[in-house]
């Protein structure tokens, strides 16, 4: 059957005439799609590599605070509520534990807390976060995560940057790669109190991304929040105007070196961090000063309490930030969550110096109009196991499936989305791998999780690698 069409001047064509003509169209539409893949790496190496940049579509999120519980957070204690679990405390698994464990574990144990119907939405929380609880309106809790590594370091790894293997840029180094800074004055990716265990500084590194997107350390774990600042930030032994000619003279040597070796990200980005320090001499104090904040501010984020004043502290500093324009802030409890024992004392413990911090950045958020287009993010590498550990009063790492939740920045509130089995163990309906987790945040800055790519070692590279989808269900 021969089919016939009539092209803008009137004359008649067969289908076969039809597709001869019009195939150089298919590779202009090719051509097109792979010159908009390199408009974003372009930009990212021109003369201001954290300049603003407009993603691939229009964003719902400008920015993410990552509140990120090290250690593995138990599902079933938390967010993800087993009736069953309850009714069967101390029986047997009644199907098979995964091949490969961290270790030995043994029948099902309840949990020791109530869970209960929170907010207008009804989503069950246990009593460990009657404050979170309280904003649940505001959250979409995700009960099926996976990931694929049952150890601390590979999962924390394959969570911040998509590979268990190797090293990988982290998620914050690829947001700025995509978007650049709101703010020529401060780094775009600042993580307060980092861990250095567990993978260390892969977690916020930039690896074969350009040095200009690597994560910028305040203070460590160990260091109390209120001591965490950014270090060196004045030079009381030379004013300014002197520094300026130093940098200067320094700029001209570099930008010699750099016409003579050629194109050279290293040293194009180590000229930029010493214009940055020299700027954020200015900007940084500002920002890191909190006696400027009502009272009623900081009661509202715990810094009134011994045990909420240091995680409440990161949490005032990630809004602070984010009013400054970074784009990507994490905030870690760490290294807490890891109950192999004492889960009664511990996670309580632990949920007691998060719990109001996180729900007072959660209200200030959102009292200041930030929330709509602030992505907040909690939870760690990993689950925890249904089943016990040591004497009863412990739980085994599990990757197979555990909760995390968002909030703002486009999804939708107030959600509980997707199902572990009966006694949480596994995902069983609506699975989220950390590839989707990624490709979904990187969909609600803008970015397309497929064509923000980085070509590295002959090959182009991405957050997701060659897997991911965007959980559209969630987004509102």
């Amino acid at each position: 059957m021969n089919h016939h069409w009539t092209d803008p001047l009137g004359r008649t064509k067969t289908r076969r005439q039809m597709l001869k003509e019009s195939s150089a169209g298919f590779g202009g539409l090719a051509l097109s799609w792979m010159l908009g893949r390199e408009a974003l790496a372009d930009k990212a190496s021109s003369a201001s590599p954290l300049a603003v940049r407009e993603g691939h579509h229009t964003p719902r999120a400008k920015r993410v605070i990552f509140l990120f519980m090290h250690g593995g957070p138990s599902q079933v204690d938390t967010f993800d509520h087993k009736p069953l679990l309850d009714r069967d405390d101390g029986k047997k698994l009644p199907f098979p534990k995964p091949r490969i464990v961290s270790g030995a574990t043994g029948n099902l144990l309840r949990s020791p807390w109530k869970f209960r119907p929170r907010g207008e939405s009804g989503i069950p929380v246990s009593d460990l976060f009657p404050e979170v609880g309280g904003q649940v309106d505001d959250l979409c809790v995700i009960n099926s995560i996976y990931g694929s590594n049952s150890r601390h370091g590979g999962a924390l790894l394959e969570l911040h940057t998509g590979s268990d293997t190797f090293v990988r840029p982290s998620m914050g180094s690829w947001i700025c790669y995509g978007l650049g800074s709101e703010n020529d004055d401060l780094p775009g990716f600042i993580t307060i109190c980092p861990t250095l265990g567990h993978g260390g500084v892969n977690a916020w590194s930039s690896s074969f991304l350009p040095a200009h997107y690597q994560g910028t350390p305040v203070g460590y774990t160990s260091v109390p929040a209120d001591k965490a600042k950014i270090p060196y930030i004045s030079n009381q032994h030379t004013p300014a105007g002197i520094q300026r000619i130093e940098l200067d003279l320094l700029r001209d040597m570099n930008e010699k070196q750099l016409r003579h070796l050629g194109k050279d990200t290293d040293l194009e980005s180590r000229i930029g961090s010493f214009e940055l320090a020299y700027r954020m001499q200015t900007a940084a104090p500002e920002v890191q000063d909190i006696s400027g904040e009502s009272e009623a501010t900081k009661k509202l984020y715990g810094l009134d309490k011994n045990n909420t004043k240091n995680f409440g502290r990161q949490c005032l500093m990630a809004r602070r930030f984010a009013e400054a324009g970074v784009r990507f802030i994490q905030c870690t409890h760490s290294y807490k969550w890891d109950q192999h024992g004492n889960l009664r004392k511990d996670h309580a413990r632990n949920a007691a110096e998060v719990d109001k911090p996180i729900a007072g950045l959660l209200q200030d958020l959102k009292q200041r109009g930030l929330l709509q287009d602030t992505l907040v993010v909690w939870g760690g590498e990993f689950g925890r196991t249904p089943t016990s550990q040591g004497s009863r009063d412990g739980r085994d790492h599990s990757p197979h499936g555990f909760s995390m939740w968002m909030a703002g920045g486009g999804v939708r509130g107030g959600l509980r989305f997707g199902k572990t089995d009966d006694y949480g163990y596994y995902a069983v309906e609506n699975k989220v791998h950390f590839h989707d987790l990624h490709a979904t945040i990187l969909h609600l800055m803008g970015l397309d999780h497929k064509r923000l790519t980085y070509r590295y070692a002959g090959r182009d590279f991405r957050l997701t690698d060659i897997h991911g989808r965007v959980v559209n269900e969630i987004i509102s």
